[in-house]
């Protein structure tokens, strides 16, 4: 897919931190902060661990990753990423942006979110889980959701008819609670 094709594509961009007041998977305030924290904090020891090189890009990407709820593209990271090096006199280029998320994807650190060809932080890193994302179509976060009983019914379900799943990523789209009780006057439109 050409950069023109693939930007226009992915482009969704950042909430604001304040933005995002509950947590859609849990139905609780908040803390943008420690997300962030908390996802420097596992990819450090998750690196530590499995003896892998957590690099100042790698970290970076992360970082750009985990202050979004919204699944973020290549080219929006690459952008956010050019901006944060040009301050240092320092270039980023498409591979090195894919060569990083492949790596964070590897470690357990982000998702890609098929359906929008972008990525977002994982909330329980380092732990084996299946994946499933609440997608909202009008501000467009992204939610992990975990939910033991959906996961036994998809392997009680593939093993009924001699399925061995690899990976099962569930995308479910809608509305959060957010955008479900924000007034008609904001003028809120679903993404496109």
């Amino acid at each position: 897919m050409d950069k023109a094709r693939m930007k226009g594509k992915e482009r969704h961009g950042a909430p604001p931190a304040t933005r995002h007041a509950q947590d859609p998977a849990h139905g609780h305030a908040h803390d943008h902060a420690r997300c962030l924290e908390d996802a420097q904090v596992a990819a450090s020891r998750l690196a530590a661990e499995a003896g892998l090189r957590l690099t100042p890009l790698r970290r970076q990407v992360l970082n750009i990753v985990a202050e979004s709820h919204r699944p973020l593209g290549a080219y929006d990271i690459l952008e956010r990423l050019a901006e944060d090096r040009a301050r240092q006199g320092e270039r980023a280029a498409p591979p090195t942006v894919y060569r990083a998320l492949e790596f964070l994807m590897d470690a357990g650190l982000v998702h890609r979110i098929d359906s929008k060809n972008a990525y977002v932080a994982c909330f329980k890193p380092g732990a084996t889980h299946a994946s499933y994302f609440l997608l909202c179509e009008v501000c467009g976060t992204a939610a992990e959701l975990e939910d033991e009983g959906l996961a036994g019914a998809l392997r009680a379900a593939s093993a009924a008819r001699g399925f061995a799943p690899r990976q099962a990523v569930v995308e479910i789209l809608g509305t959060c609670r957010d955008c479900q009780i924000a007034p008609a006057s904001q003028g809120r439109k679903p993404l496109a």
